[in-house]
Protein backbone atom coordinates (compact mmCIF):
# COMPACT_ATOMS: atom_id res chain seq x y z
CA UNK A 1 0.00 0.00 0.00
CA UNK A 2 1.59 3.25 -1.29
CA UNK A 3 2.05 6.23 1.70
CA UNK A 4 0.46 9.03 1.26
CA UNK A 5 2.90 12.22 1.98
CA UNK A 6 1.57 15.46 2.67
CA UNK A 7 3.69 18.77 2.07
CA UNK A 8 4.03 21.78 3.73
CA UNK A 9 5.88 25.17 3.56
CA UNK A 10 7.37 26.18 6.89
CA UNK A 11 9.03 29.47 7.66
CA UNK A 12 12.44 29.71 7.43
CA UNK A 13 14.19 33.17 7.86
CA UNK A 14 12.76 35.10 4.91
CA UNK A 15 12.25 32.02 3.18
CA UNK A 16 11.19 28.60 3.64
CA UNK A 17 12.06 24.95 3.78
CA UNK A 18 9.39 21.89 2.93
CA UNK A 19 8.59 19.31 5.26
CA UNK A 20 7.33 16.02 3.44
CA UNK A 21 5.85 13.20 6.32
CA UNK A 22 3.85 10.76 5.83
CA UNK A 23 -0.04 11.35 6.26
CA UNK A 24 -0.18 8.42 8.74
CA UNK A 25 2.42 9.81 11.04
CA UNK A 26 0.53 13.36 11.10
CA UNK A 27 -1.30 13.63 15.11
CA UNK A 28 -2.53 17.60 14.06
CA UNK A 29 -0.93 20.71 12.58
CA UNK A 30 -1.30 22.92 15.23
CA UNK A 31 -2.65 26.51 14.01
CA UNK A 32 -4.09 29.76 15.00
CA UNK A 33 -7.87 30.59 14.72
CA UNK A 34 -7.37 33.82 12.64
CA UNK A 35 -10.09 35.91 11.39
CA UNK A 36 -10.71 34.71 7.68
CA UNK A 37 -11.56 38.61 6.75
CA UNK A 38 -9.81 41.85 8.56
CA UNK A 39 -10.26 45.49 8.32
CA UNK A 40 -7.14 47.93 7.00
CA UNK A 41 -4.74 48.11 9.52
CA UNK A 42 -4.65 52.12 9.34
CA UNK A 43 -8.66 51.90 9.47
CA UNK A 44 -8.40 49.64 12.92
CA UNK A 45 -5.44 51.54 14.26
CA UNK A 46 -7.86 54.96 13.49
CA UNK A 47 -10.51 53.23 15.91
CA UNK A 48 -8.64 52.59 18.31
CA UNK A 49 -7.00 55.96 18.96
CA UNK A 50 -10.50 57.45 18.82
CA UNK A 51 -11.77 55.18 21.57
CA UNK A 52 -9.21 54.36 23.31
CA UNK A 53 -9.80 52.09 27.29
CA UNK A 54 -9.65 53.62 30.45
CA UNK A 55 -8.22 57.10 28.79
CA UNK A 56 -8.80 60.23 27.36
CA UNK A 57 -8.18 60.06 23.81
CA UNK A 58 -4.64 61.28 22.94
CA UNK A 59 -5.11 64.53 21.27
CA UNK A 60 -6.57 65.45 24.62
CA UNK A 61 -3.24 64.57 26.83
CA UNK A 62 -1.29 66.92 25.14
CA UNK A 63 -0.97 70.53 24.34
CA UNK A 64 1.82 72.37 21.72
CA UNK A 65 4.06 72.63 24.67
CA UNK A 66 4.33 69.44 25.55
CA UNK A 67 7.62 67.22 25.09
CA UNK A 68 6.64 63.33 24.47
CA UNK A 69 8.05 60.24 23.94
CA UNK A 70 6.95 57.59 21.60
CA UNK A 71 8.47 54.61 22.71
CA UNK A 72 8.63 51.67 19.63
CA UNK A 73 9.99 48.12 19.75
CA UNK A 74 13.45 47.51 18.12
CA UNK A 75 14.61 45.14 15.64
CA UNK A 76 14.04 41.96 17.55
CA UNK A 77 10.21 42.15 16.98
CA UNK A 78 7.75 41.91 14.05
CA UNK A 79 5.89 45.18 15.63
CA UNK A 80 5.35 47.38 12.29
CA UNK A 81 6.10 50.54 13.64
CA UNK A 82 6.23 52.20 10.02
CA UNK A 83 2.35 51.55 9.85
CA UNK A 84 1.10 52.78 13.36
CA UNK A 85 3.67 55.98 13.94
CA UNK A 86 1.40 57.40 10.94
CA UNK A 87 -2.28 57.56 12.59
CA UNK A 88 -0.41 58.08 16.14
CA UNK A 89 1.69 61.32 15.20
CA UNK A 90 -1.58 62.30 13.23
CA UNK A 91 -3.48 61.82 17.11
CA UNK A 92 -0.64 63.79 18.35
CA UNK A 93 -0.71 66.69 16.02
CA UNK A 94 -4.61 66.83 16.53
CA UNK A 95 -4.16 67.58 20.10
CA UNK A 96 -1.29 70.76 18.79
CA UNK A 97 1.73 68.58 19.25
CA UNK A 98 5.06 69.52 17.38
CA UNK A 99 7.04 67.87 15.34
CA UNK A 100 10.04 69.47 17.13
CA UNK A 101 8.70 68.36 20.81
CA UNK A 102 8.62 64.54 19.85
CA UNK A 103 11.11 62.06 20.37
CA UNK A 104 10.51 58.59 18.89
CA UNK A 105 12.72 56.10 21.58
CA UNK A 106 14.09 52.52 20.42
CA UNK A 107 13.02 50.00 23.42
CA UNK A 108 16.07 48.30 22.90
CA UNK A 109 16.08 46.87 26.63
CA UNK A 110 19.68 44.91 26.96
CA UNK A 111 19.38 43.89 23.23
CA UNK A 112 22.53 45.24 20.89
CA UNK A 113 22.27 49.11 19.23
CA UNK A 114 20.70 49.28 15.99
CA UNK A 115 21.71 50.26 13.16
CA UNK A 116 20.96 53.52 11.36
CA UNK A 117 19.50 51.62 8.33
CA UNK A 118 17.79 49.40 10.74
CA UNK A 119 16.12 51.95 12.61
CA UNK A 120 15.28 53.89 9.28
CA UNK A 121 13.75 50.91 8.31
CA UNK A 122 11.63 50.19 11.51
CA UNK A 123 9.91 53.66 11.15
CA UNK A 124 10.04 54.58 7.99
CA UNK A 125 12.16 56.81 6.26
CA UNK A 126 10.17 59.95 5.89
CA UNK A 127 9.56 59.95 9.63
CA UNK A 128 12.90 59.04 10.80
CA UNK A 129 14.18 62.31 8.93
CA UNK A 130 11.50 64.43 10.43
CA UNK A 131 11.03 63.06 14.05
CA UNK A 132 14.32 62.79 16.25
CA UNK A 133 15.49 59.57 17.08
CA UNK A 134 17.24 58.13 19.78
CA UNK A 135 18.08 54.23 21.02
CA UNK A 136 17.60 53.24 24.52
CA UNK A 137 21.02 53.96 26.57
CA UNK A 138 20.95 51.61 29.82
CA UNK A 139 23.79 53.73 31.13
CA UNK A 140 21.62 57.20 30.84
CA UNK A 141 19.17 56.27 33.57
CA UNK A 142 17.51 57.47 36.89
CA UNK A 143 16.19 55.88 39.77
CA UNK A 144 12.91 57.16 40.94
CA UNK A 145 11.95 54.28 43.42
CA UNK A 146 11.31 50.41 43.49
CA UNK A 147 9.03 47.84 43.53
CA UNK A 148 6.95 46.07 45.91
CA UNK A 149 9.11 42.80 44.65
CA UNK A 150 12.24 45.36 45.43
CA UNK A 151 12.97 45.70 41.28
CA UNK A 152 14.75 49.47 41.57
CA UNK A 153 13.01 51.16 38.80
CA UNK A 154 15.35 52.93 36.61
CA UNK A 155 14.43 54.36 33.63
CA UNK A 156 15.82 56.49 30.64
CA UNK A 157 15.92 60.07 31.22
CA UNK A 158 14.37 60.77 27.85
CA UNK A 159 11.20 59.40 29.03
CA UNK A 160 11.33 60.46 32.52
CA UNK A 161 11.61 63.81 31.13
CA UNK A 162 8.54 63.87 29.14
CA UNK A 163 5.17 65.50 29.75
CA UNK A 164 3.38 62.51 28.08
CA UNK A 165 4.78 58.80 27.68
CA UNK A 166 3.70 56.97 25.10
CA UNK A 167 4.24 53.13 23.87
CA UNK A 168 3.67 50.98 21.38
CA UNK A 169 4.48 47.25 20.08
CA UNK A 170 2.24 43.83 19.90
CA UNK A 171 0.77 41.68 21.86
CA UNK A 172 1.68 38.25 21.69
CA UNK A 173 2.69 35.27 24.17
CA UNK A 174 5.85 36.00 26.09
CA UNK A 175 7.41 32.90 27.95
CA UNK A 176 7.54 34.38 31.15
CA UNK A 177 6.23 37.81 31.12
CA UNK A 178 2.43 36.03 30.25
CA UNK A 179 2.30 38.46 27.19
CA UNK A 180 4.20 41.26 25.03
CA UNK A 181 3.38 44.61 25.09
CA UNK A 182 1.70 47.19 26.98
CA UNK A 183 4.00 48.07 30.17
CA UNK A 184 6.97 46.29 28.74
CA UNK A 185 7.49 49.16 27.06
CA UNK A 186 9.19 50.25 29.88
CA UNK A 187 10.60 47.36 31.61
CA UNK A 188 12.59 46.21 30.02
CA UNK A 189 12.11 48.71 27.09
CA UNK A 190 13.67 51.73 28.64
CA UNK A 191 15.09 50.60 31.94
CA UNK A 192 18.56 50.21 32.87
CA UNK A 193 20.40 46.60 32.92
CA UNK A 194 20.13 46.07 36.71
CA UNK A 195 15.93 46.94 36.75
CA UNK A 196 15.92 44.25 34.26
CA UNK A 197 18.07 41.83 35.78
CA UNK A 198 16.22 42.25 39.00
CA UNK A 199 12.54 41.71 37.35
CA UNK A 200 14.38 38.88 34.97
CA UNK A 201 14.99 36.85 38.27
CA UNK A 202 11.23 36.72 38.99
CA UNK A 203 11.01 34.24 35.98
CA UNK A 204 11.97 30.91 38.14
CA UNK A 205 8.53 31.73 40.21
CA UNK A 206 5.66 29.11 39.36
CA UNK A 207 2.64 31.39 37.37
CA UNK A 208 5.67 33.00 35.07
CA UNK A 209 5.01 30.93 32.09
CA UNK A 210 3.44 32.09 28.61
CA UNK A 211 -0.63 33.06 28.56
CA UNK A 212 -0.92 33.93 32.12
CA UNK A 213 -1.79 37.70 32.93
CA UNK A 214 -0.54 37.03 36.17
CA UNK A 215 2.55 36.45 36.12
CA UNK A 216 4.90 37.90 38.46
CA UNK A 217 7.06 39.44 35.92
CA UNK A 218 4.34 41.25 34.09
CA UNK A 219 2.94 42.50 37.82
CA UNK A 220 6.65 43.55 38.20
CA UNK A 221 6.73 45.38 35.09
CA UNK A 222 2.87 47.28 35.21
CA UNK A 223 3.90 48.71 38.67
CA UNK A 224 7.55 49.88 37.29
CA UNK A 225 5.31 51.63 34.47
CA UNK A 226 2.65 52.85 36.91
CA UNK A 227 5.32 54.54 38.52
CA UNK A 228 7.28 55.36 35.60
CA UNK A 229 4.52 57.71 34.30
CA UNK A 230 3.39 55.48 30.80
CA UNK A 231 0.36 57.23 30.29
CA UNK A 232 -0.49 55.82 26.81
CA UNK A 233 -0.29 53.14 25.11
CA UNK A 234 -1.37 51.30 21.04
CA UNK A 235 -0.93 48.45 20.84
CA UNK A 236 -1.80 45.60 18.34
CA UNK A 237 -1.83 42.23 17.06
CA UNK A 238 -0.58 40.42 14.35
CA UNK A 239 -1.40 37.32 12.51
CA UNK A 240 0.85 34.69 11.53
CA UNK A 241 1.09 36.62 8.08
CA UNK A 242 2.31 39.24 10.36
CA UNK A 243 -0.18 41.41 9.14
CA UNK A 244 -2.49 43.49 12.20
CA UNK A 245 -5.47 42.25 12.64
CA UNK A 246 -6.35 44.24 15.54
CA UNK A 247 -5.23 47.59 17.69
CA UNK A 248 -6.01 48.45 21.38
CA UNK A 249 -4.96 52.07 23.04
CA UNK A 250 -5.61 53.67 26.21
CA UNK A 251 -4.87 52.96 29.99
CA UNK A 252 -1.70 50.37 30.00
CA UNK A 253 -3.21 48.13 31.50
CA UNK A 254 -6.94 48.25 30.56
CA UNK A 255 -6.14 48.34 26.81
CA UNK A 256 -3.37 45.38 26.84
CA UNK A 257 -6.00 42.96 29.02
CA UNK A 258 -8.01 43.45 25.74
CA UNK A 259 -5.46 42.80 23.00
CA UNK A 260 -4.58 39.74 25.44
CA UNK A 261 -7.71 38.34 25.00
CA UNK A 262 -7.80 38.81 20.86
CA UNK A 263 -4.56 37.14 21.74
CA UNK A 264 -6.31 34.09 23.37
CA UNK A 265 -8.77 33.13 21.61
CA UNK A 266 -6.34 33.29 18.28
CA UNK A 267 -3.50 31.74 19.27
CA UNK A 268 -4.36 29.26 22.70
CA UNK A 269 -5.35 25.66 20.93
CA UNK A 270 -6.08 22.89 23.03
CA UNK A 271 -4.09 19.76 22.05
CA UNK A 272 -3.39 16.08 23.02
CA UNK A 273 0.16 15.52 23.72
CA UNK A 274 2.15 13.58 21.07
CA UNK A 275 5.51 11.89 20.80
CA UNK A 276 6.92 14.61 18.68
CA UNK A 277 6.21 18.13 17.38
CA UNK A 278 8.17 19.85 14.43
CA UNK A 279 7.98 23.58 15.09
CA UNK A 280 8.93 26.43 12.90
CA UNK A 281 9.19 29.76 14.79
CA UNK A 282 7.37 31.81 11.70
CA UNK A 283 10.59 32.71 9.85
CA UNK A 284 12.45 36.40 10.58
CA UNK A 285 12.75 38.00 13.48
CA UNK A 286 11.67 35.67 15.16
CA UNK A 287 14.45 33.19 14.36
CA UNK A 288 16.69 35.85 13.96
CA UNK A 289 19.20 34.21 16.22
CA UNK A 290 18.40 31.59 18.76
CA UNK A 291 17.90 33.67 21.77
CA UNK A 292 14.52 34.34 19.55
CA UNK A 293 13.72 30.78 18.52
CA UNK A 294 14.11 29.61 21.93
CA UNK A 295 10.20 31.14 22.39
CA UNK A 296 8.87 28.91 19.81
CA UNK A 297 10.60 25.75 21.39
CA UNK A 298 9.26 26.74 25.24
CA UNK A 299 5.81 26.63 23.28
CA UNK A 300 6.45 23.19 21.67
CA UNK A 301 7.24 21.59 24.91
CA UNK A 302 3.49 21.68 25.34
CA UNK A 303 2.24 19.61 23.05
CA UNK A 304 4.76 16.83 23.75
CA UNK A 305 4.99 13.78 25.33
CA UNK A 306 7.74 13.69 28.36
CA UNK A 307 10.62 11.76 26.55
CA UNK A 308 9.55 12.73 23.20
CA UNK A 309 10.88 14.65 20.03
CA UNK A 310 10.84 18.47 19.27
CA UNK A 311 12.38 19.51 15.89
CA UNK A 312 13.13 23.28 15.64
CA UNK A 313 13.15 24.70 12.45
CA UNK A 314 15.19 28.48 12.95
CA UNK A 315 17.61 29.80 10.66
CA UNK A 316 19.26 31.63 13.33
CA UNK A 317 21.27 34.14 11.09
CA UNK A 318 22.93 35.77 13.35
CA UNK A 319 23.83 32.82 15.65
CA UNK A 320 23.07 32.62 19.24
CA UNK A 321 22.36 36.04 19.73
CA UNK A 322 23.51 36.69 23.04
CA UNK A 323 27.36 36.42 24.32
CA UNK A 324 26.40 35.02 27.75
CA UNK A 325 24.10 32.44 26.67
CA UNK A 326 26.97 31.78 24.14
CA UNK A 327 29.39 31.58 26.91
CA UNK A 328 26.95 29.54 29.06
CA UNK A 329 26.99 27.24 26.50
CA UNK A 330 30.14 26.04 25.82
CA UNK A 331 30.90 26.09 29.63
CA UNK A 332 28.15 23.93 30.60
CA UNK A 333 28.77 20.70 29.17
CA UNK A 334 25.00 19.02 30.03
CA UNK A 335 22.37 20.13 30.60
CA UNK A 336 22.01 18.83 33.90
CA UNK A 337 25.03 21.63 34.51
CA UNK A 338 23.29 24.46 33.38
CA UNK A 339 20.21 24.03 35.01
CA UNK A 340 22.29 23.78 38.62
CA UNK A 341 24.40 26.65 37.73
CA UNK A 342 21.09 28.79 37.25
CA UNK A 343 19.70 27.94 40.64
CA UNK A 344 22.86 28.92 42.34
CA UNK A 345 23.75 32.38 40.00
CA UNK A 346 20.64 34.13 38.15
CA UNK A 347 22.92 35.55 34.67
CA UNK A 348 20.74 37.54 31.78
CA UNK A 349 21.22 35.56 28.72
CA UNK A 350 22.22 32.16 30.83
CA UNK A 351 18.80 31.82 31.89
CA UNK A 352 18.19 31.16 27.88
CA UNK A 353 20.93 28.28 28.63
CA UNK A 354 19.06 26.81 31.80
CA UNK A 355 15.61 27.27 30.12
CA UNK A 356 16.52 24.96 26.88
CA UNK A 357 18.48 22.35 28.91
CA UNK A 358 15.33 22.27 31.06
CA UNK A 359 13.43 21.17 27.97
CA UNK A 360 16.74 18.50 26.93
CA UNK A 361 16.18 16.88 30.23
CA UNK A 362 12.66 16.07 29.17
CA UNK A 363 12.78 15.39 25.26
CA UNK A 364 14.90 14.94 22.50
CA UNK A 365 15.77 18.18 20.85
CA UNK A 366 16.82 18.45 16.89
CA UNK A 367 17.92 21.78 15.28
CA UNK A 368 18.04 22.65 12.09
CA UNK A 369 19.21 25.65 11.15
CA UNK A 370 22.50 27.94 9.71
CA UNK A 371 24.45 27.47 12.82
CA UNK A 372 27.37 25.28 13.41
CA UNK A 373 26.77 21.95 14.50
CA UNK A 374 29.43 22.87 17.17
CA UNK A 375 27.37 25.63 18.26
CA UNK A 376 24.24 23.34 18.36
CA UNK A 377 25.53 20.64 20.16
CA UNK A 378 26.95 23.28 23.22
CA UNK A 379 23.00 24.58 22.77
CA UNK A 380 22.16 20.99 23.69
CA UNK A 381 20.65 20.27 20.66
CA UNK A 382 21.18 17.53 17.68
CA UNK A 383 22.01 19.32 14.68
CA UNK A 384 20.20 18.31 11.32
CA UNK A 385 21.29 19.62 8.01
CA UNK A 386 17.31 19.63 7.09
CA UNK A 387 13.92 18.87 8.27
CA UNK A 388 13.87 15.11 6.62
CA UNK A 389 16.75 14.34 8.11
CA UNK A 390 15.20 15.11 11.74
CA UNK A 391 12.50 13.30 10.24
CA UNK A 392 14.26 10.24 9.66
CA UNK A 393 16.00 10.40 13.21
CA UNK A 394 12.13 9.92 14.88
CA UNK A 395 10.38 7.68 12.67
CA UNK A 396 13.68 4.81 12.65
CA UNK A 397 13.02 4.91 16.19
CA UNK A 398 9.23 4.39 15.91
CA UNK A 399 7.98 4.37 12.54
CA UNK A 400 4.19 4.96 14.00
CA UNK A 401 5.05 8.08 16.15
CA UNK A 402 2.23 10.46 15.90
CA UNK A 403 4.00 14.24 15.45
CA UNK A 404 2.30 17.42 15.97
CA UNK A 405 3.47 20.22 13.90
CA UNK A 406 3.44 24.00 14.77
CA UNK A 407 3.75 26.01 11.30
CA UNK A 408 3.65 29.18 13.57
CA UNK A 409 5.17 28.55 17.00
CA UNK A 410 6.59 32.05 18.18
CA UNK A 411 2.72 32.70 18.13
CA UNK A 412 0.66 29.61 18.93
CA UNK A 413 0.36 28.11 23.03
CA UNK A 414 -1.19 24.59 22.80
CA UNK A 415 -3.35 23.94 25.98
CA UNK A 416 -2.70 20.70 27.18
CA UNK A 417 -6.52 19.27 27.13
CA UNK A 418 -7.60 17.98 30.81
CA UNK A 419 -10.32 15.08 31.44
Amino acid sequence: METKIKKMKLAFGSGDLELEIPEKNISGIILPSEPETKEDAETLIKAALKNPLGSKRLSELVNPESKIAVIVSDVTRPTPSAKILPPLLEELYLGGAKPENITIVFALGLHRKQTEAESKKLVGSEIYEKIRCIQHDTTHCRRIGKTNRETPIEVLEEVLDSDVVVGTGGIEFHYYAGYSGGAKSILPGVSSEISVLTNHKLMIEEKAVSGRIDSPVRQDMEEAAGLAGLDFILNVVLDSKKEIVAAVAGDYIKAHRKGAGVVDAMYKVEVEPADAVIVSCGGYPKDLNLYQANKALDNATQAVKEGGSIILVAECAEGVGNQVYECWNRECEKPEDAVMRFKECFEFGGHKSAIVAKAAMKFKLYLVSKMSPEKSKEAFFTPMENVKEALNAILSENPDAKIHIMPHGGQTLPVRKTD
